[in-house]
């Protein structure tokens, strides 16, 4: 597809990975609804993509809620015309804690954002994807449940990472005769505010008892990588220079899945 006519929605765009997605994408011309739960921060994020010029345009909704998930979809195809990249990045790390500690209502939150939010993002979005002729998805997974299960406590969040690399896989083959390519990528440790929503309880229940190296991720000697790092293969997926490329789990992380 020509990215400068394609239209994009990136969920939990106001921080973080969805926030550098969204400038990424708006930076290839792309016309991109930054969707999330806090309008102060996606109205920076369309600041930020106005200052280059890009366009934007500010979708408030918690993406486990049907009604306003579908406003928003609503809205966003009626501002531009159409949708055709979906960008499926809001998710919490929610609570940590060993399983006999981890209360319902603390897992059914974390389903609830991780699983239901990416289920509602593409029930809504996949048929305008199928109305324009085609497009892509990126779903924003983790090496959490996909190459590493040495988080401790981290039961819910990796059930769901690795439930998402499913759907992926899933919906590449069930989308493919209508064009629209399905991805996910999947980060190791990356410098955002994602650690703001986690709640952990008794790790050392839990925990593994392994020395890593100084550090964890091996090519940046330790360092977290960056929020752009993956918003950048997020913008190689959504474009046809990944034409070829669908069903697919890639993970960037820099090496630190490898350790574990």
């Amino acid at each position: 597809m020509a990215l400068s006519s394609s239209v994009a929605l990136v969920t939990g765009a106001g921080s973080g990975i969805g926030r550098a997605a969204a400038i990424a994408l708006a930076a290839e011309g792309i016309r991109v609804g930054v969707l999330g739960r806090t309008r102060e921060e996606l109205e920076d994020t369309v600041t930020a993509i106005a200052a280059q010029g890009g366009r934007a345009i500010v979708l408030v909704a918690d993406v486990s809620d049907e009604g306003a998930m579908r406003a928003s979809v609503d809205e966003l195809a009626s501002t531009f015309g159409k949708i055709d990249i979906v960008v499926a990045n809001a998710g919490i790390n929610g609570v940590w804690a060993p399983i006999d500690d981890l209360k319902p209502d603390e897992w059914d939150q974390t389903i609830a954002i991780n699983l239901r939010g990416t289920y509602l993002t593409l029930h809504l979005a996949v048929p305008h994807l199928k109305q324009a002729g085609g497009g892509s998805i990126i779903v924003v997974s983790s090496i959490n449940g996909t190459r590493t299960f040495t988080t401790p406590g981290a039961t819910a969040y990796t059930a769901t990472k690795a439930a998402q690399v499913a759907m992926v896989q899933q919906l590449a083959l069930e989308l493919a005769r209508h064009h629209i390519r399905v991805n996910a990528v999947c980060p190791g440790e990356i410098a955002t505010s994602i650690n703001e929503n986690t709640r952990q309880r008794g790790a050392e229940d839990t925990a593994i008892p392994v020395e890593w190296p100084e550090g964890q991720v091996p090519i940046t000697g330790g360092k977290p990588g960056r929020s752009e790092d993956v918003a950048d293969v997020i913008a190689f997926l959504a474009s046809d220079r990944a034409a070829h490329i669908t069903g697919t789990p890639i993970w960037v992380d820099g090496g630190q899945g490898l350790l574990r």
